[in-house]
C-alpha cells in the first residue's frame, strides 16, 4: 500500500485516471478462452465493473443476480434496471427458505472450516446460476475498503466527537433505549434496509471507550466481549489483528484493518471457495494491483465527501449509469436468515443450539447462547449474526465428528 497521497491531482484528473486503469483492469481480466460474465447486485462495484465490461468485451455482456422475496433484502430490481439500461444479457433467479436450506449441509464440505458469513449463501446460488452459462465471472469486490464504501465509515467524525462528550451514564442510557425497542419495529421506522441491526451497532459503540478500535471492533464483531466458553467465564478474544494504522485518518484505519482482516479472511474465502465449488474462477478487477496503488494513494476527500463514501467510484459510474439507479442506502449481499431463523430455519438451528449440543461439539456455554436464542426467537432482539456463527460450528463439529 502507498501511504503517500496524490495531493497535486484534482478531481476530474483523478476520476479521468481512475477510469484509465478501471479499463484497463477489466480489459484484461475479461480475456479468456471460455465464456466470460459478471455478478450484478445493482450496487455501485458491481454495475461498474460490468459498464465496463459492455466498453472492453467483443461479445453481449452475461450477467447475474440471485433475488429473494423478503423487503430489505431483494436487489434484483435494481439490477435489473442496470443490466436493462447497459444492454445485458441478463439472468435472475429468485429463491425462497427452501431452496437455500437444502444448501446449508454442503457448507461444511464446501468450506472445510466453520466460515460464519451468511452472504455465503447468495454466493454460492449466484455462483451456480453463473456457471450454467459462463466459466469466469468478474465482482465488483474491493470497492468498499479501497473507497471508503463501508457504514462505519462514514459516520462523521464530530458524531464520534459528540458521543464521546456524552457522560457515560447518559452514553449507557441511549444505548439502552435503543435496546429497549426490537429491531423489527427499528426497521419499520428506520429509513435505510435493516435499520435495527445498524442502530444495534451504535448502541455497542455507546457502550464502548469510542475510540478508533473500540467504534471498529463494535461495528464488526458479533460477539465483541468473545466467545461465551465453559470453565470461569473465559472466552475466546478477537483474532483480528488491529495494527497501526499508515494514515492518519480514523477512516483510513479502519479501511486498512478492513483491507489486510476482513477482505482477505472473508470476502476473498467466501467467495473463491463458494465458486470453487461450482468449477467457476471468479476474478476481481478492483484488486489489480495497479488500482489498489492508486487508491491508497488518494486524499480521503477523493473517497468521502458529504457524508457519503466511494465518491471518485460513483463519478466514473455516472459516466455510464444514470445515478437513478444506483443512489439507494448500502443493503450488502444477504439473504434474510434471521427471519427464517424465526421460521423455516428454527428447528435445524434449535436442534443444534440445544444444550446438548452445545456441550457436545466445543465447550461453549450455553446459556448466554441460549439466551441470545431466545431474545432472537421473541424478535426483541437481532442477533443473526452472532447466532450464525455459532451455528456454522456447530454444522461443522457434527459434520466431522468433532469433539471437546
Amino acid at each position: 500500500m502507498i501511504a503517500r497521497p496524490l495531493a497535486a491531482l484534482d478531481a476530474a484528473e483523478a476520476e479521468a485516471r481512475l477510469e484509465e486503469l478501471l479499463l484497463d483492469a477489466v480489459g484484461q481480466q475479461v480475456l479468456a478462452d471460455v465464456p466470460v460474465g459478471a455478478f450484478l447486485s445493482g450496487g455501485i462495484d458491481s454495475s461498474l465493473i460490468t459498464a465496463l465490461m459492455t466498453r472492453v468485451s467483443a461479445s453481449r455482456v452475461k450477467t447475474f443476480t440471485i433475488g429473494f422475496d423478503h423487503a430489505g433484502f431483494d436487489e434484483a430490481p435494481h439490477a435489473r434496471a442496470v443490466a436493462e439500461h447497459l444492454g445485458t444479457e441478463h439472468t435472475e433467479l429468485y429463491l425462497g427458505p427452501e431452496a437455500v436450506r437444502a444448501e446449508i449441509p454442503a457448507l461444511a464440505d464446501i468450506y472445510d472450516e466453520p466460515f460464519a458469513d451468511s452472504s455465503q449463501l447468495p454466493t454460492l446460488l449466484v455462483s451456480r446460476l453463473a456457471r450454467s452459462q459462463v466459466t469466469v465471472a468478474l465482482s465488483g469486490d474491493a470497492g468498499d475498503e479501497l473507497f471508503c464504501g463501508y457504514n462505519r465509515y462514514l459516520m462523521p467524525q464530530r458524531s464520534y466527537a459528540a458521543m464521546r462528550a456524552l457522560p457515560v451514564p447518559l452514553r449507557q442510557l441511549a444505548a439502552a433505549g435503543i435496546g429497549a425497542v426490537p429491531p423489527a419495529t427499528w426497521d419499520q421506522v428506520g429509513p435505510v434496509p435493516m435499520f435495527g441491526v445498524k442502530l444495534a451497532k451504535v448502541a455497542r459503540m455507546l457502550r464502548s471507550p469510542l475510540d478508533t478500535r473500540a467504534i471498529y471492533r463494535a461495528s464488526s464483531e458479533e460477539w465483541g466481549e468473545g466467545l461465551p466458553l465453559m470453565g470461569g467465564g473465559d472466552s475466546v478474544a478477537s483474532p483480528v489483528d488491529l495494527t497501526p494504522a499508515i494514515r492518519g485518518t480514523p477512516e483510513e484505519a479502519m479501511m486498512q484493518w478492513d483491507m489486510t482482516g476482513y477482505l482477505t479472511d472473508d470476502i476473498l474465502v467466501k467467495v473463491d471457495r463458494a465458486s470453487m465449488a461450482n468449477s467457476l474462477e471468479v476474478r476481481i478487477p478492483l484488486l489489480d494491483h495497479r488500482l489498489v496503488e492508486f487508491a491508497w494513494s488518494l486524499p480521503l476527500d477523493l473517497k468521502k465527501r458529504d457524508g457519503r463514501g466511494k465518491w471518485l467510484l460513483r463519478r466514473v459510474l455516472s459516466r455510464h449509469v444514470p445515478d437513478a439507479l444506483i443512489d439507494r442506502p448500502k443493503a450488502g449481499f444477504a439473504v434474510p436468515v434471521g427471519a427464517w431463523l424465526r421460521g423455516p430455519l428454527r428447528d435445524w438451528a434449535e436442534d443444534l443450539l440445544s444444550p446438548d449440543a452445545l456441550c457436545a461439539s466445543a465447550p461453549f456455554d450455553p446459556a448466554p447462547i441460549r439466551a441470545r436464542w431466545e431474545q432472537h426467537l421473541a424478535g426483541t432482539h437481532d442477533w443473526t449474526g452472532s447466532l450464525w456463527g455459532v451455528l456454522m460450528f456447530q454444522a461443522w463439529a457434527r459434520r466431522w465428528g468433532a469433539a471437546c
